[in-house]
């Protein structure tokens, strides 16, 4: 059977066309309406690859041509992933004429459409009641299988769509929230982990300032809570301040204390090595800094003894002289 197309002559005079259509359009239009591929209910299969093909243009143009006719003049609508395109005034120009020839064939030609929704937009301007009885008919059964490509139908499926991704974005939201509630947690939790030492310092050294206390989280994080604890006692006992038990945290991380222990073998060490300079070794042994002042202290009292103690015997000294220089002006008188 021989397929043609009518165009009618008021395809010219119509203001859409001969006003707002540039002669590319015009031409593009006159192609969409009489290509081998169109189909009696105005809606077929055809790609923009073919299109491009037929016209000589390349496939950018082609994609601009539906653009225009489908946002600008609006007589098109084009599905790229079922690759069909509905003319939207078919039916106004072709539909007219019924018949049983005609009412088979579109018959047939709706039960091979994919995107049913393109028979909707179709629809609203065919005039013949016996076509347009049959295209409700397609729609009724695709409405009882899903009604969302009815345009209403699609407005409730955007509706639904939105809607989803509102939830997605306040689930998002809410992840936020208990991700930064967490974090917020953890800070807190450390912060009040290490409020003993922290309180230790206010009740001992003062206020205890932002600067200080993250060096003092700092120290904690790195050598333990009980190291810092200790040098802070320590420093307590010099009458020392914060920067006096960074010294000496410095000077355990750097003989790699690790526990009390290490402390107390560093002590007893200290101590042996005193005691054994005491006996008369010349050998001089560098001592902790936080160890420094009680040796400098020991020192000048070691110092201070020897002094005293020569100054006695040179008294005595001098006292015997004097004797015996009495003693000898005596004698010789007498003589």
């Amino acid at each position: 059977m021989a397929k043609f197309r009518q165009i009618q002559v008021d395809f010219w005079s119509d203001p859409r066309v001969s006003e707002e259509m540039t002669p590319e359009d015009k031409f593009f239009y006159l192609y969409l309406l009489t290509n081998p591929n169109t189909k009696q209910i105005g809606v077929y299969t055809i790609t923009k690859k073919q299109m491009a093909f037929d016209m000589g243009y390349s496939i950018e143009t082609i994609n601009s041509l539906l653009k225009r006719f489908e946002n600008e003049h609006q007589v098109v609508k084009y599905n790229p992933d079922t690759r069909e395109i509905a003319l939207l005034n078919w039916g106004k120009y072709n539909l007219n004429k019924g018949g049983k020839p005609i009412l088979d064939c579109v018959i047939k030609e709706l039960g091979e459409v994919k995107d049913l929704s393109l028979l909707a937009k179709v629809a609203k301007n065919i005039k013949n009641s016996n076509i347009l009885e049959l295209f409700e008919n397609k729609l009724k059964e695709l409405r009882a299988v899903d009604d969302t490509l009815t345009p209403s139908g699609q407005e409730k499926e955007e509706e639904k769509e939105k809607e989803k991704e509102k939830e997605k974005e306040l689930l998002h939201e809410q992840d936020i929230k208990l991700e930064k509630g967490s974090s917020e947690k953890n800070e807190m939790g450390s912060s009040s982990q290490y409020q003993s030492i922290f309180d230790f310092y206010q009740q001992n050294f003062g206020m205890l300032n932002p600067f200080i206390s993250q060096q003092i989280q700092h120290w904690i994080e790195d050598m333990g809570e009980e190291l810092v604890l200790e040098a802070m006692s320590l420093t307590l006992k010099q009458q020392k301040t914060w920067k006096y038990a960074e010294g000496i945290l410095k000077s355990w991380t750097s003989r790699n204390v690790g526990s009390l222990s290490d402390v107390r073998a560093l002590e007893a060490e200290f101590k042996n090595k005193r005691r054994f300079n005491q006996h008369g070794s010349k050998r001089k042994e560098i001592v902790p800094d936080w160890l420094l002042n009680e040796t400098v202290d020991q020192t000048k009292t070691t110092g201070d003894t020897s002094v005293s103690d020569f100054e006695e015997e040179k008294r005595k000294l001098e006292a015997e002289l004097k004797e015996l220089e009495a003693e000898l002006k005596a004698g010789a008188v007498k003589e």
